[in-house]
């Protein structure tokens, strides 16, 4: 089998219709399976793919298992040489398939490749991303970092620190040595975690610009508003609690902590001053800081 693709969907049935017809469009002469786990999607998302894709291998959970923990329940059972994450909110265009599994197969010190990404309106998404250090954060909270071009205006192929969960090829070899994701990351931070393993484990983590996937953002979390804040902000302290130890952890919920919090009064002065939408930025802020403490990592499986 050369490639094992696996998506993760939770009530997003329409763009995961539109996803898998667009993967079976795309596999060309490959060897192929496809995998999606339901976390126990309420929309008729089952029953869609039941009636539509029957071909397709579908684990249906009961309840929301999260992202990595979905994932691995099809990455042990999957058999591709490579496997292919993807979220349901992405279409597959041209040979992006069978072009990243020969780029992979001639590259065999390479465990995680990430396509190019494109927006909706056909410009380049940014997914090949730095981990977000202590140093970052801090830039941030200070509002001293610049934006930055897509993928740091490298257009070209190259190393990467992390590569987006939304389209990431990993080589079955690699995931092998390095194993599956982190279950204790629910939603945010997991595909971080496994690229820095795979980099510290010797193996290259790679940005090449063959494709294209587009991906349109939002899917399951588009409804969460603030609460996608506060498990972006779990998931980032966890990072640091794992790879750095509690005073890591603690470092980086504080600097979270404060860049909401400035955020929120910054927001809510101009909001008196009636400026265009900074109510609703100040009440965004507002909400992540009233519920920040739940944001500190609680013990899972990992």
């Amino acid at each position: 089998m050369d490639l094992s693709i696996v998506i993760v969907n939770w009530n997003t049935r329409d763009m995961l219709r539109d996803c898998l017809a667009s993967v079976w469009a795309g596999l060309g002469d490959l060897r192929a399976e496809v995998w999606v786990v339901d976390n126990g999607s309420t929309d008729g998302s089952v029953q869609m793919m039941m009636a539509e894709f029957p071909d397709l291998r579908l684990i249906a959970n009961p309840d929301n298992r999260g992202f990595a923990a979905a994932n691995n329940q099809a990455l042990a059972r999957a058999v591709g040489r490579h496997v292919l994450l993807l979220n349901t909110d992405t279409l597959v265009h041209g040979s992006v398939l069978p072009d990243a599994v020969r780029w992979l197969d001639d590259q065999p010190g390479v465990a995680v490749l990430g396509p190019r990404i494109l927006n909706r309106d056909g410009s380049v998404q940014g997914s090949a991303t730095a981990f977000p250090s202590l140093y970052r954060l801090a830039r941030q909270t200070l509002g001293l970092h610049k934006r930055e071009a897509p993928n740091a205006g490298q257009t070209g192929q190259h190393r990467a620190e992390v590569i987006s969960g939304c389209a990431m090829f990993v080589r079955r070899a690699a995931m092998a040595q390095v194993g599956l994701l982190d279950e204790s990351f629910f939603f945010y931070g997991e595909e971080t975690d496994w690229c820095r393993r795979f980099d510290r484990a010797g193996w290259g983590v790679v940005f090449v610009p063959l494709g294209d996937i587009t991906h349109f953002g939002g899917g399951s979390v588009r409804r969460l508003n603030h609460r996608r804040d506060l498990m972006l902000t779990e998931g980032t302290v966890r990072l640091h609690a794992k790879h750095f130890g509690r005073m890591g952890g603690l470092a980086c919920f504080g600097l979270l902590a404060l860049f909401n919090i400035s955020r929120a009064v910054g927001w809510g002065g101009l909001a008196l001053l009636r400026r265009p939408q900074a109510a609703e930025r100040a009440r965004h802020f507002m909400g992540v800081v009233a519920g920040f403490g739940a944001a500190w990592p609680k013990a899972r499986a990992a």
